[in-house]
């Protein structure tokens, strides 16, 4: 059968014009909605920026000493090159290097034992929370909404009262983390649950298994390496904002950071900045592998 066989009949002109036309209206009107959302999202944000006292104009006339900042604190302040750029004397740049490298790994300390602790904390709750696998709705509730109250109170507001209750130092800061990573992955944890193949779960309850035993042989091995993705996932998080947690006093390099903004030393900003981007890049590379090794892609993909 040729191709101008198999092609298919042209409608004629007063049959197709009433299909164009009518194709011609639906998308009118999707457009018309379209631009009916875009108006009313802007003014909503209008609205939000009115009752917030949001400024644009104080924005055009001062946006300029946000940069300017950024001028001062790449600029060298003290030694041989001052008034250049801070990379034309890295030594006199980064002169605190050999107090602010322990304060980082302080820092990442924090971390990595607040996102252990509220990851080991968050496996558990997660599961409990699962309304897949807990015929409890009581019980489910109470865990529900006791990882909302974790995850709700800022990291911030918990280090400042560990900080009261505890003193100044990591505790402070590693509790704030563990906290706050128990309640965010232990909803994530839930999800990962609730979207399981129920077959081996019902084949092991069938079975005779214990809630225990099914969780442990049913469950846990489908869900593991989406627990362990998110939970290097918040490792990352949580570096960053143990580098915050020091302005509250929770320890780490966030302390000294702090103090170079309060007492304005321009060049060590820049340095401890530098520092912990640099961290944080090296560990989103790093846990980035990872994550895909452990949801079985191929790197680079």
């Amino acid at each position: 059968m040729s191709a101008r066989a198999a092609a298919l009949p042209r409608l004629p002109a007063e049959r197709l014009e009433p299909l164009r036309a009518g194709y011609a209206a639906v998308r009118a009107a999707e457009r018309r909605r379209l631009l009916l959302s875009l108006l009313v999202l802007l003014g909503l944000a209008l609205l939000a920026a009115w009752v917030a006292e949001v400024k644009p104009a104080v924005l055009w006339e001062r946006g300029g000493e946000f940069f300017g900042y950024f001028g001062r604190i790449l600029t060298l302040e003290a030694g041989e090159r001052a008034g250049q750029w801070v990379w034309m004397d890295p030594a006199e740049w980064f002169w605190g290097l050999h107090r602010w490298l322990p304060q980082l790994g302080d820092t990442l300390l924090m971390a990595y034992v607040g996102t252990l602790l509220g990851c080991l904390g968050g496996f558990a709750f997660g599961l409990l929370s699962a309304a897949n696998i807990v015929p409890s709705a009581t019980l489910r509730w109470v865990v529900k909404r006791g990882l909302e109250f974790c995850r709700t109170v800022p990291e911030i507001v918990f280090a400042l009262i560990f900080v009261i209750a505890f003193g100044l130092g990591p505790l402070a800061g590693v509790l704030a983390i563990a906290i706050h990573s128990l309640g965010a992955q232990g909803k994530l944890f839930s999800e990962v649950v609730e979207n399981i193949d129920m077959k081996p779960v019902e084949g092991a309850t069938a079975a005779g298994a214990s809630w225990t035993q099914m969780a442990r042989f049913a469950v846990v091995p489908q869900v593991l390496p989406g627990f362990l993705s998110y939970a290097l996932l918040r490792f990352e998080v949580n570096v960053r904002g143990a580098a915050v947690l020091g302005f509250v006093g929770a320890g780490g390099i966030g302390q000294d950071l702090v103090e170079a903004v309060r007492k304005f030393y321009y060049n060590d900003v820049a340095a401890l900045l530098v520092l912990i981007i640099l961290t944080v890049t090296l560990i989103d590379l790093g846990t980035g592998w990872l994550r895909r090794r452990l949801i079985g892609k191929e790197p680079g993909r």
